[in-house]
């Protein structure tokens, strides 16, 4: 077998050499640009930029979350993602970039706050973030509008939070069944107005429920 030592392969008419039966290498490619007409099959990790398409049979994972700018967008078997408020001190706090929907124990104490955090204020948009309550064994937590939910922080990505008393149609407060051991399901409507991300003023916070569940 011999070995070629050179620093620039080039064709005799000084364009790209042509290599008919294709290459081998076990190094590092660079290049600035590259044109493939057939398949491309990459056994790591392929990290780009600026692509035009993307058709996977596998899973795309984005570390950075997804932004599309334009053009209608349809997902297929598309679930939330549901996990464990952490609670602590009557604070029920709601990571968002963990989950949409909450679950917690009344029995382990009411909620005084909900805090949501890392919430995307990038763009003009609303969301909702989903709390599944169950009520505690002896029906009392919430049930009264004096012991309603009714004070939410919300703290967006990279940002200051702030603390809403959220809007509640026909009523001050929401309010859960009194019966021992119930679901409730509570689901707040956050409505960001494309403004200054750290101004109260840019959101409206919204808390509706539907509970009784047994």
């Amino acid at each position: 077998m011999s070995q070629l030592n050179v620093d620039t392969i080039v064709s005799r008419t000084g364009g790209s050499p042509t290599f008919s039966q294709g290459a081998v290498v076990t190094g590092v490619v660079t290049a600035t640009t590259g044109s493939f007409s057939g398949n491309v099959s990459v056994g790591g990790t392929l990290t780009y930029e600026d692509v035009t398409n993307i058709d996977s049979v596998g899973l795309i994972t984005a570390r950075s979350g997804i932004s599309v700018t334009g053009g209608n967008t349809s997902i297929k078997g598309a679930v939330e993602t549901a996990a464990t408020g952490s609670y602590s001190g009557t604070v029920l706090t709601c990571d968002t970039e963990t989950a949409t929907v909450f679950t917690h124990d009344l029995q382990s104490g009411a909620v005084g706050i909900v805090s949501i955090t890392n919430f995307p204020a990038s763009s003009a948009s609303f969301h909702t973030v989903t709390l599944l309550l169950r009520q505690n064994d002896t029906g009392t937590a919430h049930t009264v509008a004096a012991a309603g939910i009714q004070t939410v922080t919300l703290t967006p990505t990279g940002v200051a939070g702030n603390t809403f008393t959220p809007l509640v149609g026909g009523a001050t407060t929401v309010t859960l069944s009194a019966n021992a051991n119930a679901e409730n399901f509570v689901t707040i409507g956050i409505h960001y107005n494309g403004g200054t991300n750290t101004s109260a003023s840019s959101y409206k916070v919204f808390i509706t429920n539907n509970g009784d569940f047994r």
